[in-house]
């Protein structure tokens, strides 16, 4: 019968049981949509079921006798106890089809009592039974359903008796048997009825099966009956037969149901199974979220299947689950059946204190006091307990209250299947445990607990989709590598965990937070302006910019933010969350220029993009001649000797022109490129001075080295091999090498700077004064130059501090015997000054700006003269 997850009361058909699940939302509207057809269906029945059981009564005459007052009982007795030897024979979708063996008194009662007192004993039997397993919900249609069997059979059997043409007192067998086959016919008519009304599925095929098997067991029935009646009316002595005959009839019921409950145990632990397998699946397909909660894991829409499956199987009257993943969460509770009297369970409650993973059962007339409370609490008599664990950890707790379906309660079997259930229970809540942490793991950062890029981009990927404009916040802290540097990472790591909880305070609970590496987070604000977005900026750049205490210390960190919204579409088609990130970080590195709020504007894209061509083009530029070298000269002071040039690196780019050195320099750089770079600017700069040589002109070059060209421990053995191969003398060879280049890893730098020295190659300090210069400093580097930066050389005609630095840095370099250039000289005052100085070599526009290798010859031919020197060598002296 539908709905009734209990077994029959009826000679062939379930009863039906009030629902037992609470579902929510839509399926709760459903729920009550199918207890209203139901209702009407039960008003259908009931009256029709009365007035077809008047109008047989009419055509049927009471016949009294004085042995109605103990057969009617006796009949009453009979149809109770055919009820509890009821036989499950179908169980699908939480509808029980049950065999009883109430054709039995049914076939005799057409024997020995008139139609009204077998209906009487019927529904009585019936009513009791369904009241003594608290199945309350469909009285009224059972009820109904008990008067149309009765009703229908004695119809049957009236019309049979008089196709025979027999006596008004005498039931032809035939007519009795005929009328006992009607009712689990009409029974089952009504339950398959009930299906339909409440819109379950069923097969017709399986609809053909069940009524033939539920034909087959009611002709076996009624026939060993009406057997035993015959014979034993007959022949009183033969009893002793017709009773063997009948228990061995029942054993083999009772064998048959055994084997049709183990069937109905692997089925019901194959679903169940199959439930949490799907469970298991839908949870690993699910999308990161904010944090994985509880409610997220324990889904309670298919776990109340899960129970409520279970609560078929075993014929319970409830089923409650209480689950947790993590041994510090509180338990969920998931109930199939009857409500709990009581939500709340105490948490020195018993039952929830269970040692081992094994069934306990538990009776109220039984149990100790504190069971027998906790059983009392949950309104139940009688309960099968069992813990469910990972190792030693307790996840949740499987109860089964009040068997429905015997007089007797809960047997072996329903132990047995319980515990497997439970096992299989415990291993998913287990997988589910360990699925939801790595997936934690998986979506978070481990140090913060906040989202990681993954996890970032799974959130973030549904509001972009749903076109809900967004902004992308990217947050960068500049002193991590200097706190992880100085205090170690430890203290680094302090400093990220307080970083992201003054984001989180900001910004709340609710934004989608992530940690993307170091010290760089992102935040997704959905529904968010751009003007908005720059104002929250604003206020995190300040909340990040406080002091951190760390270690004892309170470091001062600068915070650059930079933000791209969903607003900035590509020919109509909305940016995904990977490209809202780039742009994002765009925005942050250009507030490296001194703004440190910064919106993503299109051109900044095309700026990264460019430089991105330029560092992916640069080989090829390289061979196909794009870049060149030029020269600029530098003279002695006074004797205005040409004593060398300085080779810098030109970029005449086939799209984008001629690119400037401070552009593309530093891309090529951090692409790891510098080492070509530098190979190619040496090699060009060594054959033009073999080409000076071969001419009898002793000019030196200077080429400019990278920090990465000193992190190359090979570097001193190329450019010995260099040198061999151009045929140039060490001494004409310069490096120029800038004090944070020597300073951001002096330990690897200063034993190559020291080799190169050893070579004969002069090394020179570039941009001396704006770095880390000290006199300390300059005696441990194994230098010969030192170049005084052009902002000071070309504000001292100005400016009374730049001359004083000038002239200091004249002194010092004097008194530490080293060589001083002045670079940036483009005015004949700042000449004169340096002279007066003392300085040795100048290098400006005043002198030349850089040129091509032809431009230089012609200016070498036209400013320059020629004589002899003291060692009879070629001296080139600037004409003025």
């Amino acid at each position: 019968m539908p709905d009734a997850h209990d077994e029959s009361v009826g000679s062939s058909a379930a009863a039906a049981e009030a629902p037992a699940s609470r579902p929510s939302g839509p399926a709760s509207a459903e729920a009550r949509t199918d207890e209203r057809r139901f209702r009407y269906y039960t008003v259908a029945v009931l009256p029709l079921s009365l007035l077809a059981a008047a109008a047989v009564s009419l055509w049927e005459p009471f016949e009294g006798s004085v042995h109605l007052w103990w057969i009617g009982p006796l009949l009453a007795l009979a149809f109770l106890g055919a009820e509890q030897l009821g036989v499950n024979v179908d169980v699908r979708s939480g509808i029980s089809w049950t065999i009883s063996f109430t054709e039995i008194p049914l076939v005799i009662g057409f024997f020995v009592a008139p139609f009204e007192v077998v209906l009487a004993a019927h529904v009585v039997a019936g009513v009791t039974t369904l009241l003594a397993r608290k199945v309350t919900g469909r009285v009224l249609y059972n009820a109904g359903a008990f008067i149309f069997e009765v009703t229908s059979a004695f119809a049957v059997a009236g019309l049979v008796k008089q196709a025979l043409g027999s006596g008004q007192g005498e039931m032809p067998w035939l007519a009795a048997l005929a009328g006992t086959l009607t009712a689990p016919l009409a029974s089952t008519l009504l339950a398959m009825a009930a299906v339909r009304v409440l819109r379950r599925r069923m097969r017709v095929g399986t609809a053909l099966r069940l009524a033939g098997r539920i034909l087959v067991v009611g002709f076996v029935n009624a026939s060993v009956g009406l057997t035993g009646y015959l014979v034993i009316s007959k022949t009183p002595e033969a009893w002793p037969i017709v009773l063997a005959v009948s228990l061995g009839l029942a054993a083999l019921y009772w064998a048959y149901s055994d084997l049709l409950r183990e069937q109905r145990d692997m089925e019901a632990l194959s679903d169940v199974s199959l439930m949490v397998a799907r469970s298991g699946q839908q949870a690993a397909a699910r999308p990161a979220s904010l944090g994985d909660e509880l409610g997220q894991e324990v889904d309670f829409g298919e776990w109340s299947t899960i129970a409520e499956r279970i609560k078929d199987q075993l014929a319970a009257a409830r089923v409650v689950l209480r689950l947790r993943l993590e041994p510090d969460e509180p338990m969920r509770s998931v109930v199939a059946g009857d409500e709990l009297p009581v939500s709340f369970v105490r948490p020195d409650d018993p039952l929830l204190r269970l040692p081992g993973a094994h069934v306990r059962h538990f009776r109220v007339t039984e149990a100790n006091p504190e069971v027998r409370a906790a059983l009392l609490d949950r309104g139940a008599q009688e309960s099968l307990v069992v813990p469910l664990r990972s190792a030693n950890q307790l996840l949740g707790v499987v109860e089964a209250h009040d068997r429905l379906s015997r007089w007797r309660g809960f047997g072996k079997y329903d132990v047995q299947l319980l515990g497997t259930m439970a096992s299989h229970l415990a291993t998913a809540l287990d997988n589910r445990r360990l699925l939801a942490t790595l997936r934690h793991d998986a979506y978070h950062d481990p140090l913060t607990g906040l989202l990681n890029r993954p996890g970032f981009r799974q959130v973030a990927r549904e509001p972009l989709r749903e076109r809900v404009q967004s902004v992308v916040l990217r947050v960068d802290l500049d002193v991590f590598s200097q706190v992880s540097d100085a205090l170690g990472y430890a203290w680094a790591d302090r400093m990220v965990m307080a970083a992201g909880r003054r984001i989180r305070d900001v910004l709340g609970p609710e934004v989608s937070l992530a940690r993307l590496e170091g010290a760089s987070f992102a935040a997704l604000l959905v529904g968010c302006l751009p003007d908005d977005a720059h104002r929250i900026a604003e206020r995190l750049r300040a909340q990040l910019s406080a002091p951190y205490p760390v270690d004892r210390l309170t470091v001062e960190a600068n915070a650059m933010v930079g933000y791209a919204s969903t607003s900035s579409e590509e020919n109509g088609h909305l940016v995904d969350v990977d490209t809202l990130l780039q742009r994002a970080d765009m925005a942050v590195r250009a507030t490296r220029g001194g703004e440190e709020v910064r919106g993503y504007v299109p051109s900044m894209g095309q700026i990264f993009l460019r430089r991105f061509q330029m560092v992916t083009q640069f080989r090829q530029a390289l061979e196909e001649g794009q870049v060149t070298v030029h020269y600029q000269p530098k003279v002695s002071l006074p004797g205005k000797h040409v004593l060398g040039v300085e080779a810098l690196v030109r970029w005449q780019h086939p799209e984008f022109g001629r690119v400037d050195p401070d552009e593309f320099v530093p891309a090529v750089e951090a692409a790891g490129l510098v080492g070509a770079l530098t190979s190619f600017v040496l090699d060009k700069a060594l054959d033009r001075v073999r080409r000076w040589l071969d001419e009898g002109l002793r000019i030196s070059v200077a080429v400019n080295l990278s920090v990465r060209n000193l992190a190359d421990e090979e570097f001193p053995v190329k450019v010995a091999a260099a040198l061999d191969r151009f045929g140039v003398p060490a001494e004409l060879l310069t490096f120029e090498l800038t004090e944070s280049g020597v300073m951001a890893d002096p330990q690897r730098a200063l034993p190559i700077l020291r080799e190169l020295h050893s070579l004969g190659i002069v090394l020179a300090v570039d941009d001396f004064g704006t770095g880390y210069s000290s006199l300390a400093y300059l005696r441990q580097l194994p230098v010969d130059q030192v170049k005084i930066d052009k902002s000071f050389v070309l504000g001292m005609g100005t400016d009374l501090g730049d001359l004083a630095v000038v002239r200091s840095i004249v002194e010092l370099g004097h008194s530490l015997g080293l060589t001083v250039v002045a670079e940036g000289v483009e005015e004949d005052v700042a000449r004169d000054q340096l002279e007066a100085m003392g300085c040795d070599v100048a290098q400006g526009y005043l002198i030349s700006r850089p040129l091509s290798e032809e431009r230089l010859e012609a200016w070498l031919q036209a400013r320059t003269a020629r004589s002899l020197g003291h060692h009879s060598e070629i001296v080139l002296t600037l004409l003025t």
